[in-house]
């Protein structure tokens, strides 16, 4: 058996290259994205507890209703960036502002859909008699701002696939402090309350959206790249993201299971795990930004006809997610007695997360390996796979989450089925990586 060739070390480098300068910028406008909630909910928590929990249940249906739509950043950008490699850049452009045309119709369709509910919708999430019209009022303004959020994310894409995060960086802190200064302008200056926070979410995400638009106005005025909506393009966008559309519903699937069990468990064990699944969100920011990276790197590749190239640069990804699983792995062991003395003083909170984190700890190299070759994947446009894989792991993990309270089993026990749930995921996909099905040169998939 005669051994492979070792890769040059000068490929390494510039692989390496390649991936920290997108995947740092990537990570800076993942961190900022969160840092909207988190300033609204530090301005409005000064007005009252019902405003508060007002916000809270509105902020968690709008963030529902945006995030099923990620794909269209994901989408967007495999597509882009295989047009960018095979060096037709105004296709490129055509194809980004067909995302967004996209982008555009659902935002529309999903704000009319919201306005009229908004009162049903505050009901079903649970919220109290006295805060149910606070989060009423917060949800039917921020939905106006649902188009431009989600052209935001198709425009994301656009420059992801452009192999540009620094300009998405630069726009998301932009809109995190605008929204910061609008909110405590409009709530306490102007006297708006909670009513004033949601306008000024909504004009810094217009805000955002504009910038947005006006850099791929001016790439598509460079290279001739026509602005009219085109019917076919916009459909080929939509089926294109429909499956990573399954994927993200199945995803969405598990964590709502995995919070519905923990509930089950008891109030410390249910508090333990909101505190665990904020931290494993974090350190899914820092493994997304290299699976950014992926996207956009191996779109170009494949779009440029240099099927080694991206499985070189492939295997060099999954040895950048591994070892940043490792650092994040210990980095949380040693950390947990400090972190969460952050969120709680309770004893039986803090009794029930400390094995837990172990767990998550142990579990963050494999979910390298996920986050990784689920870029890879998506940056080959391998979507129906990706989808199928996902709801293969939805499969697998439901049954064994739902037998941890039957079983006896505690917090500990439904974070290991949350490691399970990563294994089968790492092992589809790896199947994939090794088959080679997803290197399909070409402008187009």
């Amino acid at each position: 058996m005669t051994q492979a060739p070792a890769r040059p070390k000068a490929a390494r480098r510039r692989h390496d290259r390649e991936i920290v300068l997108l995947a740092v910028p990537a990570f800076g406008a993942l961190v900022a994205e969160p840092l909207f909630v988190m300033a609204d909910s530090a301005i409005v928590g000064h007005l009252g507890t019902a405003q508060l929990a007002g916000l809270g249940v509105a902020s968690a249906l709008l963030v529902t209703a945006v995030s099923v739509f990620v794909f269209l950043a994901y989408a967007t950008t495999a597509a882009v960036a295989r047009r960018v490699g095979a060096g037709d850049l105004p296709a490129a452009i055509r194809q980004g502002i067909d995302g967004i045309w996209l982008a555009l119709l659902l935002g529309a369709a999903v704000m009319a859909a919201v306005l009229p509910t908004a009162p049903a919708l505050v009901n079903l999430f649970g919220a109290s008699e006295t805060a149910a019209p606070y989060a009423t009022t917060y949800l039917r303004i921020s939905a106006l701002g649902i188009p431009a959020m989600l052209i935001v994310l198709a425009a994301t894409g656009v420059l992801r696939g452009l192999q540009d995060t620094r300009t998405p960086l630069y726009v998301a802190v932009a809109g995190f402090v605008a929204n910061g200064i609008l909110n405590v302008v409009l709530v306490y200056g102007a006297g708006l309350g909670i009513a004033g926070s949601a306008w000024g979410t909504v004009i810094a995400q217009c805000g955002m959206a504009m910038v947005y638009l006006g850099v791929v106005l001016r790439g598509a005025r460079r290279h001739g790249a026509s602005l009219r909506p085109d019917v076919a393009g916009i459909r080929a966008s939509a089926q294109a993201g429909a499956p990573l559309l399954v994927r993200t519903l199945s995803l969405r699937a598990i964590l709502m299971i995995t919070t519905a069990v923990a509930a089950r468990l008891g109030d410390s064990d249910i508090a333990a795990h909101q505190i665990i699944l904020s931290l494993w969100s974090l350190l899914a920011f820092a493994l997304d930004a290299i699976a950014i990276a992926g996207q956009a790197i191996i779109g170009r590749y494949l779009g440029a006809g240099d099927a080694q190239g991206a499985r070189d640069v492939c295997r060099r990804m999954v040895e950048w997610g591994v070892a940043v699983g490792v650092l994040l792995g210990m980095l949380v062991v040693l950390a947990r007695p400090v972190f969460l003395s952050l969120f709680t003083s309770d004893a039986a909170v803090k009794d029930a997360a400390l094995p837990a984190l172990v767990i998550v700890a142990l579990s963050q190299p494999i979910c390298g390996i996920v986050f990784v070759l689920d870029g890879v994947l998506m940056g080959a446009g391998d979507g129906p796979y990706l989808a199928w894989a996902m709801l293969v792991t939805l499969a697998v993990f439901t049954p064994a989450a739902l037998l941890v309270p039957v079983l006896g089993g505690g917090l500990t026990a439904l974070w290991a089925t949350m490691t399970l749930m990563m294994t089968v995921r790492m092992l589809t996909l790896w199947l994939r990586s090794r088959s080679g099905r997803w290197v399909v040169t070409g402008a187009a998939r």
